[in-house]
Parts: structure tokens; sequence; C-alpha cells
């Protein structure tokens, strides 16, 4: 890191706060109003909250758990950590109360914040630290007491205010000191602790805004969950390198209406989601009128980025085609995210863009993706082991596998531990499959299985309104959920998944399925919080379907 190049995220934030106090840059709603903030007021919000902290007991280096869904006192609670130097560890939301009791023992963290009553409940019964300081947003009332966070930092004198961020501006924070523990959910296996420095945070987030040609006239809308590093590298941190206007959404459940509301320039997501807005407008015969995409998105959108998870093409060539730039990136939380990112220049149907300028890539002669540079991770936190086996000779072994092309676009394939090997011996990467049968409107999600049989399976959920509407067009009468069982329609899914695959090999079709009626989800920890597939816990879930179609290997 050179001289100039700020130590931490705060430093930054403080600066635009000196600079551009007035500047509006947040946008927010509360109650039926849309709120206007700027860079001096969040300032003075946030050292509110760092001094409440302060009187808890938090001190640098201490972690601070939260535990709260998307909202402005997200933000100002990960400023407050930052303006004490000690470490945030952000807790999902939809994770349960012993998920949570884990990473707040494990993390041995001397406070915990909830947004509200939903979050303080799921803590009752579960067993938390000794002399854990817990706090909210909202008020609760639980077995366990909280204090109200935003009433006392009300009462915080306007003198101390301007003190805790002279003394932060006057002490800049260490670079190589951590600043945040993430808890990876994962796709498999126990959480692990990822242990970002603020060399790392700041490092990523200024060489993945240098990929593009970023503004503070863009307009950024948030819905991702800011516990995930991906929305708070490329949403938050971006926000503050950039001095653009970050728009929070309401929730998942709003972003079309908040779009309409704000008409942002740029948002970032994951391909469930850019897949669904295809979707849409397939299923109201839109698809291919110019221009429906953008006025679905509030009649501005230029650029939506694309990660945490494979890209299907036929989404990709969509927003193509209707001039609204789709761009793939790929990244890890040991990466701080980002590794590849695509640009307006530089974009590659099927590929996750380029390496970063500062990130270095190779392919081991598995196949494994392999990556070292300022973005790799302190480590994973109390693991030795698992940090070793991870980092070898300064190269982080990321568990993907893949190639890079030769202008050194990056394309993955699939991960190790999800790769299927059959009984026969062959090597099948499940999400080309899958990717090819969600495709096909009826398909809402799909998972592939065969690893050691000797055909492959599928995990079927089933689109239900584009199915209805089919079979009346058929002038089918059949009533939901009991058409799933209906001989003709599982007819129709075998013509439609055979067509979806019939430019792959024999051994990659699709021997049998079951059709399910329900998505899956978060609630019921079958997705992650950045929606990819959790296999281990889905094909638990499903295992009595599963072996029911391998019951016959005729």
């Amino acid at each position: 890191m050179n001289d100039n190049c700020p130590s931490s995220m705060i430093e930054m934030f403080l600066a635009n706060a000196r600079d551009e106090p007035d500047r509006v840059v947040l946008n927010f709603k509360l109650g039926d109003e849309w709120q206007d903030l700027g860079w001096g007021v969040i300032a003075c919000h946030a050292s509110r909250y760092a001094a409440v902290l302060r009187d808890k007991g938090v001190q640098a280096g201490d972690r601070v758990i939260l535990v709260s869904e998307n909202r402005y006192e997200w933000i100002l609670v990960d400023l407050a950590i930052q303006l004490l130097g000690a470490i945030h560890v952000p807790v999902h939301a939809p994770l349960t109360g012993y998920q949570i009791a884990y990473q707040v023992n494990d993390s041995e963290a001397v406070l915990a914040i909830v947004s509200g009553q939903d979050q303080a409940c799921k803590l009752d019964g579960v067993e938390l630290t000794d002399g854990l300081v817990l706090m909210s947003f909202d008020t609760v009332s639980t077995d366990r007491r909280y204090e109200d966070l935003p009433a006392a930092a009300a009462e915080v004198p306007d003198e101390m205010v301007e003190a805790i961020m002279q003394q932060r501006r006057e002490n800049p924070l260490e670079t190589t000191s951590v600043a945040t523990i993430l808890y990876t959910s994962g796709t498999t296996g126990e959480p692990k602790g990822v242990m970002l420095s603020h060399y790392n945070l700041v490092c990523n987030t200024l060489s993945s805004m240098k990929n593009f040609d970023a503004s503070g006239d863009d307009i950024h809308l948030n819905f991702l969950p800011l516990s995930h590093i991906f929305a708070r590298t490329c949403d938050y941190y971006a926000w503050i390198a950039t001095s653009n206007r970050l728009v929070l959404a309401q929730s998942r459940d709003t972003i079309i209406e908040d779009c309409h509301a704000i008409k942002p320039t740029q948002m970032n997501g994951v391909p469930y989601f850019f897949d669904k807005l295809h979707r849409v407008l397939k299923e109201q015969g839109l698809e291919d009128q110019p221009g429906s995409l953008r006025n679905l998105l509030g009649g501005n959108m230029v650029r939506c980025n694309s990660g945490g998870a494979a890209l299907a093409e036929h989404v990709y060539d969509f927003f193509t085609g209707q001039g609204v730039h789709l761009l793939q990136g790929y990244g890890l939380t040991e990466t701080s995210p980002v590794i590849s990112m695509s640009n307006e220049q530089n974009s590659r149907r099927g590929a996750s863009g380029r390496p970063l300028h500062d990130v270095e890539v190779a392919i081991t002669d598995e196949g494994e993706i392999i990556t070292r540079g300022p973005h790799v991770m302190l480590g994973y936190y109390k693991n030795e082991q698992a940090t070793a086996e991870a980092i070898r000779d300064g190269w982080f072994y990321t568990g993907d596998l893949g190639h890079l092309d030769e202008d050194n676009f990056v394309f993955i394939t699939g991960r190790k531990k999800e790769l299927i090997v059959t009984a026969g011996g062959k090597n099948i990467a499940p999400v080309l499959l899958e990717s090819l049968m969600t495709e096909d409107l009826l398909i809402e999600q799909a998972v592939v299985i065969g690893s050691e049989r000797k055909y492959l399976t599928a995990l079927v959920v089933v689109a239900r309104e584009p199915l209805e509407k089919c079979l009346q067009e058929q002038q089918m009468e059949l009533t939901w959920p009991g058409l799933l069982k209906d001989e003709r329609v599982e007819q129709l899914f075998r013509e439609r998944i055979d067509r979806q695959l019939q430019n792959l090999s024999p051994y990659e079709q699709v021997g049998k399925f079951v059709l399910l009626p329900e998505p899956f989800s978060l609630e019921r920890e079958e997705m992650t919080a950045k929606l990819s597939l959790r296999r281990d816990v889905i094909m638990k879930n499903q295992a009595a379907a599963i072996e029911a179609m391998y019951q016959d290997n005729s």
C-alpha cells in the first residue's frame, strides 16, 4: 500500500465527512418518507453510537456481534466499531438462535446487538458468554435484558461527538489489524471465522472501483445483505470510496417498488435474482420488447453486477439484448471478496471477468483456481490447521474449478467439493446441468445428484404460475399440488429436461427426477445468505425422495 492510500475505510469516511458534510449521499425509507442524509449527519450519528459502545466497555480489538437486517443503523454500528478500533462480527439475519450463539461464543464477543424482537427471541434459551452486554435497535421484551442503543446514542453530549472523530483522525488504524470476522455459512461444513484486515478491505474496494468509471452521480440500490462481504465491499464500502448515492431497499420484496421510487443507475445482485427478473418479463410476454427491463428497474438502470454463484448464459444474453450491462464477477469471503470482475469494456459471455490489477490468479494441475495478493484473508479465527490448508506458499486455494482463456478471462466450471463422480468414474459439474435446466420457464430451481451412482437424478422445483398457464392452454383441468403426480405433467417435464440437455453427453443426462412444489429456502437453511444452494442440507431434507429415484436401477 502506498503512502497516499488510506489505512482504513473509516479514514476514507471521515475525509468525506470533513470535505463534503452536506452532500446528500444516503437514502432509506422511514415510515412513509424517504430520508436524505449527508456525510456530516451520518458521521455525527456514528460517533454517538461509538460513544455508547465505548461506555459499555468496548475497546480496540474487542469483538462486537451485530444481528440485523439491512437498515441505516447497521451502517452506523459498523462505522462506530471502526471508530473504536474494535472488530465487527456481522451475523446473517436468517440464522437460528443456535447458529447465532455459536458465532457469539466462538468469537468471544463482549457485546451483541440485535435489530429487534424477532432476533432477540431467537437467543432466548441458548447459552451465551457470561458478561455479554446485549443491546438492540428497537424496543424488545424477552427473558434477557436489552439496552436501547439509539436511545442511548441520543443522550451523548455534542462535544463528545467531535472528540471521537478527531481521535480517530489523529490516530489512524493499523492497516494489518483485523477489521472484521465473517463466519462462512458455506455450502458444506462447519462455519469458519474469516479474518479480514483493514488492508484487505481498502485494497479490494479501491481495486474494484478502478474497474469501473464510477462517479458520485451514480445512484446505487442495495438489497443484498450487508452481513455478506459481497454487499459490504461492493455496495457499502464502494459508496464510501466513490461518494455516490447509496439507497437501502426496504426489503427483498420491495426491490421493484424501490427502483421506481428512486430510479437507480446500478445495483449488485445474485444470479437467482436476475433470473427472476427475466422470468417475470417472459411470463408477461415482454421478453423481446425493447426497454422492458430498464422500465421494470425504474427507467435509469445502466449496470448490474452479478456475483455469489454462476450466472446462466441465457440470463446474460437477455440483459445484453435489453441494453442493460449484466457484469459477472468472482470472489469468496476469504478474498475480501473480489478476485475478478467484468466491466462495460471487458465482458465475455460465460466469463467472470479478468483478475483485478493487484490480484494474481493461477490454475493448478487439478484445475483448481488459486490466487494471491492483498485481497487474501489473514486466516481463519482460532483455526491454524484450516488456515494452513487454505493458504499455501502465499496462494489461497479457492476450492473452485475453472480456467483462464488466452485473454486472461476467468471461467468457473464448478466447486471442487460439488463435483459429481459417478459410479462409472465420470466427472460431472452439476452447475452446468442445473443452469441449462432452469433456462426452461417451468423449472425454477434444480439440484442434480449422482455421486457414486450409476445415473444422474434431479430435484426439480416447479415454477407454479407458468406451469398452470401451460396446462390451461393444453386444456388440462388439474389442481395444485396434486398435478405434480400426474403422468402427463411428469411426461411434460421429461420432454423439457431432455430438450435442455440434448447437447450434452449420454452420461450427463438426468435419468430420473422428482418434482417439488416449494422452492429451496433460507428459512430451511437450504440456501446461503447470498442465495447459493446448500446441497448437503437439500439432500438431507430430500433424502427419501432421492433414494426412491435409485430403488430401480434398471
